[in-house]
């Protein structure tokens, strides 16, 4: 019966070790014990961007990048995409299991009736320039709410911690619609509890004069499942900031505003205005051909094509496919969903994009659906968060409640100098 170990036999020494594998991972740390000499600090994993790291156990969010698999919480994404809502998957993915019809209610009239902001939050979103981006807004905004709820500070606390949990959910669409309306320059648009989430945020995006806002179904649905889509990702590059930042037992208003500001970054939250960009620069079918010739000498890269963890196809692009032609029967068909699908058909044809395994991710459709629904590309980061909130929340909730948990602080491999003597400015050569 084969054992659930791992020799190691260290070529400088000639020892062999044994390590114990759990769940298909070795501890870092029993790497530690394989030293070649007795004043050796140990051997380490050198691992530039946590390419083959587990930082964490979670159980949280399942992917299978071969297979194309993504759950939450062991549901499947199609399911909870096609039958369930956004306010639904953030119970589950905060709490482990999908609520009662009792606890739904109950979930959706918390968040519901937290959607508000302090008036004073106001006086902070005017100090912005007139041409503030609407994302760094919503980065700065997030952490001054921890100056509205000091009681935060009480991580310990499950109580506490829940109420910030619902603060966050409820208020981040406020603070991003907010955002918006400052950067356009419109008065803003209050919330109104008597829509849903989605329905809501649409109120406080692009209400006007009406007394009374009236959201498209087709158009508050598909904003729904956008929002799912986006609601956890695994140990993703802002999950990983949530993580570590909230490792040092911060108040969530804070880590949250951490996680908003990775999510930032053009490699992350920024992914889909890159695919508009492409898509715009192609600008006719007739041009696809050849755009893909130049991909392929490597000129450039594909924009939404690849994923750090699909290897077959990302589930959530095959559903936002199905979204955008649901929202185009509304809003008018976005010209640039033409070249976009046949940009994809020609790659999915040529054996280059399929041996390296590029295959379109969710950011290729995103952001013709958003484009098509009136949100400026200053927003999609912004979208990005709203949805990812419920996850940032769950992942940061599992780590407190973690034994293994410890402060975040990596090792590095020092490439530097040795040991060196100070020498005076006027003797310096």
């Amino acid at each position: 019966m084969p054992k659930n170990s791992l020799s190691i036999t260290d070529n400088r020494t000639g020892k062999t070790y044994e390590l114990p594998v759990e769940q298909g991972a070795i501890k870092a740390l029993d790497l530690r014990q394989i030293k070649a000499s007795h004043d050796d600090f140990g051997l380490m994993t050198y691992d530039p961007g946590f390419t083959n790291t587990a930082c964490c156990k979670s159980a949280i969010t399942y992917i299978d990048g071969d297979k194309g698999i993504l759950r939450y919480r062991g549901y499947p994404i199609e399911q909870l995409a096609e039958k369930s809502g956004f306010l639904e998957v953030a119970y589950l993915l905060v709490h482990g299991e999908l609520p009662t019809t009792t606890r739904f209610a109950e979930w959706t009239f918390q968040i519901t009736n937290h959607t508000f902001i302090h008036e004073n939050i106001k006086h902070l979103l005017d100090a912005f320039r007139y041409d503030a981006h609407p994302m760094a807004v919503f980065v700065s905004t997030l952490a001054g709410l921890s100056t509205f709820y000091p009681e935060a500070h009480k991580i310990r606390d499950k109580e506490v911690r829940s109420r910030q949990v619902i603060r966050l959910i409820a208020k981040a669409a406020t603070l991003a619609a907010f955002a918006h309306r400052k950067s356009v320059g419109m008065p803003y648009a209050y919330p109104d509890n008597d829509l849903s989430y989605a329905g809501n945020f649409l109120n406080m995006m692009f209400k006007t004069t009406e007394t009374k806002y009236h959201p498209d179904p087709v158009l508050e649905k598909a904003l729904d499942v956008l929002f799912i889509l986006h609601a956890d990702h695994e140990q993703n590059c802002s999950t990983n900031a949530m993580r570590g930042v909230g490792s040092s037992d911060v108040d969530p208003y804070s880590a949250t505003a951490a996680a908003a500001a990775a999510l930032y970054g053009p490699l992350h939250g920024g992914a889909n205005e890159s695919v508009l960009n492409m898509l715009r620069e192609i600008g006719d079918v007739k041009r696809i051909p050849d755009y893909i010739k130049r991909v392929k000498a490597r000129e450039f890269r594909l924009m939404g094509f690849g994923h750090r963890v699909y290897k077959n196809f990302d589930p959530r692009a095959t559903i936002i496919k199905k979204v955008a032609y649901d929202v185009f029967e509304v809003t008018g068909k976005n010209p640039l969903i033409d070249i976009a699908v046949e940009l994809e058909r020609i790659a999915l044809e040529d054996d280059f994009f399929i041996s390296h395994k590029l295959y379109p991710n969710v950011d290729y459709y995103s952001g013709i659906i958003y484009e098509a629904m009136r949100f400026p590309v200053a927003m999609f980061p912004v979208m990005f968060a709203i949805g990812r909130m419920p996850g940032w929340m769950a992942q940061w909730e599992e780590m407190l409640e973690d034994p293994d948990h410890k402060i975040a602080r990596p090792l590095q491999v020092y490439t530097g100098s040795e040991e060196r003597k100070f020498v005076p400015i006027e003797k310096r050569k």
